[in-house]
């Protein structure tokens, strides 16, 4: 299925199973849209500065630090590229330092992204400061212009729909005619 609606499809990942579920989900869009994928994964300098202000660390240690992170991120993508889902499609990995929300936005304004597919929530944060200052995926649907697929975690396939057949069989003589019920979830 060769499609123009989605080109590019951002992936931002904070590397928690929640945005592990997106990377797949983003994948299979990809696959199916044959689009090019953008891995972003954002540094958040906020959480840097709050444990410098703290005094957990050294202001002079900053770069180190961000190195340090860096690494990692650089390490922890290199996983999610190499997972069997990932092979035969165009990745562009980039790697980002601010605000996560802020970042992601700016990147679907530059590289004129088409879809955002994100985790509904990350490990970064707690409930706490969820209810206070919303979450990165709800300031990213706010912010973007582009379609937002916010995926949960655990992401479960739906049951395959089975079609309900347009003509009832024949009823034997012997039985009984009962007329069904149509069950409160059934699909139109």
């Amino acid at each position: 299925m060769s499609d123009d609606l989605f080109q590019k499809i951002l992936i931002p990942v904070d590397f928690s199973p929640s945005s592990r579920e997106a990377f797949l989900v983003g994948l299979r869009l990809a696959r199916s849209f044959q689009s090019q994928v953008i891995l972003l994964h954002v540094i958040d300098t906020k959480t840097l500065d709050a444990l410098n202000a703290l005094g957990l660390a050294l202001p002079s240690e900053e770069k180190a630090q961000k190195k340090r992170l860096h690494h990692h991120a650089r390490h922890l993508a290199r996983g999610l590229l190499a997972l069997p889902e990932a092979k035969g499609i165009k990745i562009t990995r980039l790697l980002s330092e601010g605000k996560p929300f802020v970042e992601i936005a700016r990147m679907t304004r530059t590289e004129h992204v088409d879809l955002v597919v994100m985790g509904s929530y990350g490990g970064q944060t707690g409930d706490i400061t969820r209810i206070f200052f919303g979450s990165t995926a709800e300031k990213v649907v706010r912010t973007v212009t582009c379609p937002v697929l916010c995926v949960p975690y655990p992401y479960h396939k739906l049951q395959p729909f089975t079609d309900i057949e347009a003509t009832p069989k024949p009823v034997k003589s012997d039985t009984k005619k009962t007329r069904r019920k149509p069950s409160s979830g059934a699909r139109m």
